[in-house]
């Protein structure tokens, strides 16, 4: 469910169905501002362009948890199931735990962006840094945190529900992962 009216936009709804056929839930919510999505897209692009694509989903992935977004922490979730992690994991990931100290770092730190960006210190760079990131792969998970801030806030406060495909998921995963708003059904 949508909250905002959703204009009817057809070539819009066209150019962004998904590989599967069906048009994302998330589509709908940029209908009225397609220049906004076309721009959201490209931003979220330049951002995954410089940063190891496991990085960039578990940085991804610990904003969207912090931020209550069930939809990108399903979406990010899955991606992380489907490419580097066990469904189990990933679970753990959900619960703030993770068993290699990189990620553990740069899941805290993603979520400390998300939800008190106001409040990190070189203290928290410098923990990155002590795991062998540097500038540049910090600025990167600032990046990446952030931006889920502008997509989850933006889903969450249309009133977008995650996609009813999301309940293929394993019953404990999708659960750990519906950390917001519930499903479509």
């Amino acid at each position: 469910m949508v909250y905002i009216a959703v204009p009817e936009n057809q070539d819009f709804y066209d150019k962004h169905r998904a590989p599967a056929g069906h048009v994302p839930n998330y589509v709908s919510a940029f209908a009225a501002r397609p220049a906004v999505f076309d721009a959201w897209l490209q931003l979220n692009a330049a951002v995954k362009a410089s940063m190891d694509l496991r990085r960039y989903e578990i940085a991804t992935f610990a904003a969207a948890t912090a931020l209550k977004s069930s939809y990108c922490s399903l979406a990010h979730g899955q991606i992380l199931t489907n490419n580097f992690y066990t469904a189990d994991e990933v679970t753990e990931f959900a619960g703030e735990t993770a068993d290699d100290p990189v990620d553990r770092a740069v899941m805290a730190f993603a979520r400390k962006v998300a939800l008190a960006a106001d409040t990190v210190t070189q203290e928290d760079v410098d923990e990155l840094k002590a795991h062998g990131l540097g500038d540049d792969d910090v600025l990167d998970v600032v990046l990446a945190a952030a931006a889920r801030c502008f997509f989850s806030k933006t889903l969450d406060g249309t009133g977008t529900q995650p996609d009813s495909v999301f309940n293929a998921l394993p019953e404990t995963l999708r659960t750990a992962l519906t950390v917001g708003r519930p499903i479509e059904s």
